[in-house]
């Protein structure tokens, strides 16, 4: 494809030093790091913490990055970040038969997100690839070592055929873009991260049920963390049934965790800072392109100033596969669509429905009573709504600027 292009990673000067206003999420190593320097311990930190983070590096045949500074990395960043369900020992009895029965030793990569970070002017977009989604997959080396000449696949289930790497060339494959950098994070990872700050509010319109999690909670904002926190993007019962309705819900949770990651309550503790950075490192497992801590900062500098509005989670449009009515095939079409305009780096106006695959609401949150701002310079580089790229309905999802809620499975 025109668009796929190898990028050179280069760096630009350092401006004012400043607490990182507003970060993302899904970079939630490089938040870490970044969070972690804004409390002065950064030193410490990579030093104390680095070695853990690189030793079990993935090595893949992807273009390693010029050496990194300390400003922020210029050019388009994708990562991959993918979540396997490993039954780690700690963990294991949380998990009955999936850790414990004849499944236990396989990992699946349920989760799929491919984060993409435009050059000037910054945008961030999620991808989130459904796990059912059943494509026509590239070769890859398996994890034994021989050759896989590639064929139809159910993604999930490429991380256990042939690693990371495998998952990095579907992907690569499905989006036609490069992926610079990727990282697994496990069960486990998930407990300790949420633990780390406290957990998350998350919002249930109506009550959600599911016997599979063990969830069974009233409508209404809670907070959730450890095994809650972990189950709640587990399931899929809870909404309906649907994956694509988990995706959504997923959603949600990644929003509220994004304004949890900026509030006071995180950004004025130190305590709370190491603890997030220790968490994130010791529970993720990069590529050897993202082993460098400084590359982790990079990163997020890159998206301190993205405004909410600009952060859009979407995901990867599907349609019904014709082999099995219960999975889901690629939507070529409509995802081209997706890749044209972030290879354009267009702002993305959704008309797809927040709530269309049944997972989340919209809500409207309650309005408060703002300070009136200064009247603002014109900014001649502003992009105007009209270079905005439409996509389909088929592409769904929402920005974190929106507030959703799980739509939950239980009557009011």
């Amino acid at each position: 494809m025109a668009r796929r292009r190898k990028t050179v990673a280069r760096h630009a000067r350092l401006g004012a030093p400043s607490i990182v206003r507003q970060l993302f999420t899904l970079v939630a190593v490089a938040v870490a790091v970044v969070l972690v320097a804004g409390a002065g311990t950064v030193a410490y930190s990579t030093y104390d913490l680095a070695s853990t983070f690189t030793e079990d590096a993935v090595v893949t045949d992807q273009q390693v990055p010029v050496p990194p500074d300390i400003g922020e990395i210029e050019g388009g960043v994708n990562l991959l970040v993918t979540g396997i369900d490993q039954c780690e020992e700690k963990y294991r009895d949380l998990f009955g038969a999936r850790c414990n029965g004849p499944d236990a030793e396989t990992q699946l990569n349920d989760v799929n997100m491919l984060l993409h970070i435009s050059d000037n002017p910054r945008r961030v977009t999620v991808v989130s690839f459904p796990r059912d989604l059943i494509f026509t997959a590239p070769g890859c080396t398996r994890t034994n070592g021989t050759e896989w000449a590639g064929g139809s696949i159910q993604i999930n289930e490429t991380f256990e055929l042939g690693g990371l790497n495998c998952v990095i060339d579907s992907i690569e494959g499905l989006s036609g873009v490069d992926v610079q950098f990727a990282a697994t994070v496990t069960f486990g990872g998930v407990i300790e991260i949420t633990d780390a700050i406290g957990g998350v509010e998350i919002c249930l319109d109506k009550g959600m049920r599911d016997s599979n999690t063990g969830i069974d909670w009233p409508a209404g904002n809670r907070t959730i963390q450890g095994i809650d926190a972990l189950q709640f993007l587990r399931t899929r019962y809870g909404v309906g049934g649907s994956d694509l309705a988990r995706i959504s819900n997923q959603q949600q949770y990644m929003s509220r965790l994004a304004r949890k990651l900026v509030s006071e309550e995180v950004l004025t503790n130190p305590a709370t800072l190491y603890r997030l950075a220790s968490s994130t490192l010791r529970s993720v497992t990069p590529t050897d392109t993202l082993t460098n801590p400084l590359t982790l900062v990079q990163i997020a500098l890159a998206v301190r100033d993205v405004p909410f509005e600009d952060i859009v989670f979407v995901q990867y449009p599907s349609v019904q596969a014709a082999s099995d009515a219960n999975r889901v095939q690629p939507n070529y079409t409509a995802a081209e669509q997706l890749w044209t305009a972030l290879d354009e780096n267009k702002p993305l106006e959704l008309t797809g429905a927040v709530g269309a695959n049944g997972g989340v609401v919209e809500v409207t949150p309650e309005e408060t009573a703002a300070p009136e701002a200064p009247e603002a310079t014109p900014d001649p580089t502003a992009t105007t709504p009209t270079d905005a790229a439409t996509l389909p309905p088929s592409i769904t999802g929402s920005t974190a600027a929106q507030e959703t809620c799980s739509s939950g499975n239980l009557s009011r």
